[in-house]
């Protein structure tokens, strides 16, 4: 005599499930490699499968450059804002700008205490010139779908922030005295310096990167009364020094060596604003 099928007792059933061989109607049954299998064990086995993940950890996902088109598109959106529609107050407002104590009228601005630290942040989205924030993205356009399809977006994403506010602090480590800067490249160097850890690590070409990455040097130490070159060292060798953490952590304790990468770079990102305060906040 036929029985019922366990989710559908009245449907009489002959087939068993081939892991748990509870009876199981054709409205349930789920072709397996060998006869059939139940809804609930096909869950059971899908959970047990371990996840795909990038080369490096991160979440797979079918768009590998969402995340580079989104800062691409924050940018220049922030940009015709600032040049166009809220000039000059916008600029003025989310500026890398800072005049310490020594200063009349100081401290102000970043160095004025916590409630101006976002500028470190809102700086690196700020362009003025159709030339600058045209680089800068040009640059994140070729440099950010390959780093972001390594990584994760989780991680390129951090990898990119962190890069932006370590040039930042690291400007205002050295000149929050009296400084006023804007512009992404403290982030795009951190790109760039992720780029030449990647080509390392994946025992790729390296030469065409640090050209590009010598003649950006060159450019910055040329033209140190138009760009600020202390944003493209920090944003470089942090994002360098993150980017090594996040590709050699080991297989084995890659999510608490990654972690611990992130931290320490978040870490030396708040030390050297610390430091920063003390040398020209109140």
């Amino acid at each position: 005599m036929l029985t019922g099928c366990y989710r559908h007792p009245q449907t009489a059933t002959g087939v068993s499930c081939a892991r748990c061989e509870r009876p199981i109607c054709p409205q349930c049954m789920v072709g397996a490699s060998v006869g059939f299998q139940c809804p609930e064990c096909v869950g059971d086995g899908h959970a047990g499968m371990r996840q795909a993940t990038t080369r490096f950890g991160g979440a797979l996902a079918p768009d590998g450059a969402l995340v580079t088109r989104a800062l691409v598109g924050i940018n220049v959106v922030v940009f015709v804002l600032a040049a166009y529609v809220l000039a000059p107050r916008l600029g003025e407002t989310w500026s890398l700008f800072s005049a310490g104590r020594a200063v009349l009228g100081g401290p102000s601005g970043v160095a004025d205490g916590p409630s101006q630290w976002y500028r470190l942040l809102t700086a690196t989205f700020v362009h003025l010139q159709w030339w600058h924030v045209g680089m800068n993205m040009l640059v994140l356009l070729w440099l950010g779908p390959a780093l972001e399809e390594a990584l994760g977006r989780l991680r390129f994403l951090a990898l990119y922030l962190l890069s932006g506010l370590a040039g930042s602090t690291f400007a205002f480590l050295l000149a929050g005295n009296s400084m006023n800067t804007v512009g992404a490249s403290g982030a795009i160097f951190g790109l760039i310096g992720a780029t030449v850890v990647l080509q390392l690590r994946s025992r790729g070409p390296v030469a065409p990167v640090m050209a590009f990455l010598v003649f950006n040097l060159v450019i910055t130490f040329a033209r140190t009364d138009v760009i600020d070159w202390r944003a493209h060292i920090g944003g470089l060798v942090v994002g360098a020094l993150t980017a090594a953490g996040l590709m050699y952590a080991p297989r084995e304790r890659r999510g608490l060596v990654q972690g611990l990468a992130v931290a320490g770079s978040a870490a030396v990102v708040a030390a050297m604003l610390l430091i920063g305060m003390a040398r020209y906040g109140a």
